[in-house]
């Protein structure tokens, strides 16, 4: 009896061991993640909700009123959308630059991995953003596409992001992909500020931006400001969760296609 109970402590505590290394280590960072993803998708809808159904009114009395934006009304809503949207593609592709150059300093193919997941997803957001902003154009201006300066510099953005993917398609050996497209995700993040911040702003524009951020000033009053700031936080955790899930898909296709 004492044998056996010897035996059945001494295999509990190897599997205490491998549950304390890598293997609990493992089980820690899945458990985190689920955590993790549970707050994200229960944050973004408790915003989405407040930024759906929150009443925009001239005069707001109440702390869930929204402030009415000239030229805008019930369009308004459409910033808690598309303005993250458009920044979580700007981060996204920053972050591709960033792994890119990560990537021509230490050769490593990890890098090469979480240069083009992050730049998948950017292209996805951006996606996201420019069919947001087409919806508010055909209640605005009365068409889905008017060739308006962002809109343009969005598309161009796309192009860009679209010939990144050919250029990897259409390279063999994964050194030399890898090479390239850093070198290529490098010069596409630096374009990528300039056609979403400066370009269009050098041009008149339909956009409403002067009218929600005249001056560089944000005009909302505190409710709409809190609910898109955290519209802005909800969306960088969901492009987080994203771009980590990529990141592991990417590895599983490596390892099973080496």
């Amino acid at each position: 009896m004492v044998f056996f109970a010897q035996k059945y402590f001494d295999k509990m505590g190897k599997i205490w061991h491998r549950v304390c290394s890598m293997e609990g280590n493992e089980l820690i960072n899945k458990v985190s993640m689920k955590k993790f993803n549970i707050a994200v998708f229960g944050w973004l809808t408790v915003v989405m909700i407040a930024a759906l159904v929150f009443p925009i009114v001239s005069k707001p009395e109440a702390w869930y009123d929204f402030p009415f934006i000239p030229a805008l009304g019930e369009q308004s809503r459409i910033l808690f959308f598309h303005v993250p949207t458009a920044w979580v593609t700007v981060v996204a592709f920053f972050l591709s630059m960033v792994y890119g150059i990560k990537y021509l300093r230490s050769n490593n193919m990890e890098d090469d991995i979480k240069s083009v997941s992050s730049a998948g997803v950017g292209v996805l957001f951006c996606i996201l953003a420019t069919i947001t902003g087409s919806v508010w154009a055909k209640f605005s201006w009365g068409s889905f596409w008017n060739w308006d300066p962002r809109e343009t510099s969005i598309a161009v953005l796309l192009l860009i992001y679209g010939a990144y993917f050919g250029l990897r398609s259409s390279l063999e050996g994964d050194e030399k992909r890898a090479r390239l497209s850093a070198v290529y995700a490098i010069l596409a993040g630096i374009t990528t500020p300039f056609l979403i911040f400066v370009l269009p702003r050098l041009v008149s524009s339909l956009h409403p931006e002067p009218i929600v951020n005249a001056g560089g000033k944000v005009h909302m009053n505190v409710t709409m400001l809190t609910v898109f700031l955290a519209s802005l936080l909800g969306f960088t955790g969901l492009f987080a969760w994203m771009f980590d899930l990529k990141v592991r898909l990417a590895r599983l296709e490596k390892n099973h296609h080496p």
